[in-house]
């Protein structure tokens, strides 16, 4: 590249995308603001310190983390005014998203200093590339743990006819399973692990098939969900192995979710399941 047309470096918080695996995956202009930089905030010293030494970049680590953002966002906006040029970088992936670093970029924007993005590696765009399903998709981010909120959060999801992606701790991949399993029947799933790295595997298969993933996976796994797959010849008579499950499930459940849960598990008519739960309920 022609050296005087880089990018000149301003003062100002860059927000510097790193890779999600492969350290082949950075950018040249992100090596270039690291370098430069007075400041490189990070969740974790001993992970980015990696990152740095394997690019040979000796800059200032500060670890900034969702314990002490809070604390120190103050002391990195004075920085800022003195004309500092400060990097944020993640673990792995694009800061701020579903990472620290929003409290600062909007300190940043109320006192009209400059936040600049160095776009890269995405752990969202990069599974829902491979997934196959609609490029129009919602990104989540990290779902909840209490059964309640994560009720609320799932039933509104479940009628958006977009491709919905997730982070989820590996270790929590069955029991999200098993919900998705209640709000998504009729779409396909992708689980994406280890993206970019030597055991990049992919997960493909129908949310209603699914069976429990092997549960000693660790870190974090990003899933897509497909939009909403057309089903065609609905049937309007249920069979009696059907019924029985009705019987059961309505003794437990809401009317509601047993109509949701029979109808699209079994391909039938939600008024015919609706007028049967009413038979049983009278």
């Amino acid at each position: 590249m022609d050296k005087n047309k880089q990018q000149t470096i301003i003062s100002g918080l860059y927000l510097v995308s790193t890779p999600i695996g492969n350290m082949e995956d950075i950018t040249f202009r992100a090596l270039n603001i690291l370098k430069k930089s007075d400041i490189i905030l990070c969740e974790d010293t001993r992970r980015s310190g990696k990152l740095l030494s394997y690019f040979k970049i000796k800059n200032k680590l500060m670890a900034y983390h969702k314990f002490n953002e809070k604390k120190i966002s103050g002391k990195i906006i004075d920085c800022l005014k003195k004309n500092k040029i400060i990097s944020l970088i993640s673990d792995a992936g694009t800061p701020a998203i579903s990472d620290p670093g929003m409290m600062l970029v909007n300190k940043c924007v109320n006192e009209k200093l400059g936040v600049h993005p160095i776009p890269g590696s995405s752990a969202i765009t990069s599974a829902v590339s491979i997934s196959g399903f609609s490029d129009q998709y919602l990104f989540y981010g990290f779902l909840t743990k209490k059964e309640n909120e994560l009720e609320k959060i799932l039933k509104s999801l479940c009628n958006l006819n977009y491709s919905i992606v997730f982070f989820i701790p590996a270790k929590k991949i069955n029991f999200y399973l098993l919900e998705f399993k209640k709000y998504f029947f009729d779409r396909k799933i992708v689980i994406a692990r280890e993206m970019t790295k030597i055991h990049e595997e992919f997960i493909r298969d129908k949310i209603s098939s699914i069976k429990t993933v092997v549960d000693n996976l660790k870190g974090e796994l990003t899933v897509v969900l497909s939009q909403k797959i057309g089903k065609n010849n609905v049937k309007n008579e249920i069979d009696e192995s059907v019924k029985i499950e009705i019987n059961e499930m309505i003794k437990k459940y809401s009317h509601r979710d047993v109509v949701n849960y029979i109808s699209k598990k079994n391909n039938l008519s939600k008024k015919i399941v609706y007028n049967y739960c009413l038979r049983l309920k009278k």
